[in-house]
């Protein structure tokens, strides 16, 4: 779904990294998202099997890396005292790029968690976004019976895209595994309480990078209220995948290249093709 009513500000950014990039970077990232409210057009096929099935216990694939985990002593917040001092370390791992000036600073933690574990479903919770509203309207050619994706909304997302593109990720995943027991804790509050924080973020990455490029123009329909892809494949796709279409050819591969260069950095398994 394009998940913008015509002339409305969009409300929804990648965050990345670690997810995007999460989305702290990943958080990576840096990543991102608007509800979806239309209704889907009634050819919509079923989605390519996403990985959504959250990891159990005694089942761990990827733990995070102990050597690194262990690095800092520096004792933890609890995670409803985190906010402040978990953007305060983000703002430092990211040295010279400037992602503070795009995250939401209440209930970080939280709700970047809450966005992760989104992106491979159909919807994205906008009351939880762990980042600021893009800047900008949203562009369709055409009128409300054919129309496509305006290539101007690609540069919406260029100041974000650019921001990732500076992140030392050594020093983000550093952050990520110093604070890892409060996404822990966060992820099992979510209701998940034998789930794995580390494995959905691996998983989510893994469906990020299978997100498809497509070729312009790239049509869109109106049903109701809001635009979606008029090709129904596309349409099916996990909320995360779309965003990244939506953004452009070429945010995509930057987006995607941040992707690859964290993956080894908090597992030590190569991405799944």
């Amino acid at each position: 779904m394009i998940d913008e009513p015509m002339n409305r500000p969009t409300i929804n950014k990648p965050l990345m990294g670690v997810a995007i990039v999460v989305a702290i970077a990943a958080f990576g990232g840096w990543y991102y998202w608007h509800a979806h409210h239309a209704s889907p057009p009634a050819q919509v096929v079923a989605p390519p099997p996403a990985p959504a099935t959250p990891a159990q216990e005694g089942a761990i694939e990827h733990p995070v890396p102990a050597s690194a985990a262990d690095a800092s002593k520096a004792p933890l917040p609890a995670l409803e005292d985190s906010d402040t001092p978990f953007a305060e370390a983000l703002t430092v791992a990211a040295g010279g790029a400037p992602i503070a000036q795009f995250l939401v600073p209440e209930s970080l933690i939280r709700h970047i968690v809450v966005t992760i574990d989104n992106l491979p479903r159909q919807k994205v919770s906008v009351d939880k976004r762990p980042v600021k509203p893009a800047n900008g309207l949203f562009v369709a050619d055409g009128d409300e019976l054919k129309s496509t994706l305006d290539a101007r909304n690609f540069q919406r997302y260029a100041p974000l895209v650019s921001a990732v593109q500076q992140l030392d990720l050594q020093k983000l995943v550093a952050t990520y595994l110093h604070f890892y027991p409060l996404f822990q804790k966060a992820y099992q509050d979510l209701g998940y309480p034998t789930g794995y924080f580390n494995d959905r973020l691996v998983q989510v990455i893994d469906m990020l990078l299978a997100t498809p490029q497509v070729s312009a123009p790239i049509e869109l329909v109106r049903p109701n209220v809001m635009y979606v892809f008029a090709d129904a494949s596309l349409e099916a796709r996990p909320a995360g995948q779309k965003l990244l279409i939506r953004m452009g050819p070429d945010n995509e591969s930057a987006i995607k290249a941040k992707l690859v260069e964290l993956r080894p950095l908090i597992t030590a398994s190569a991405p799944k093709h």
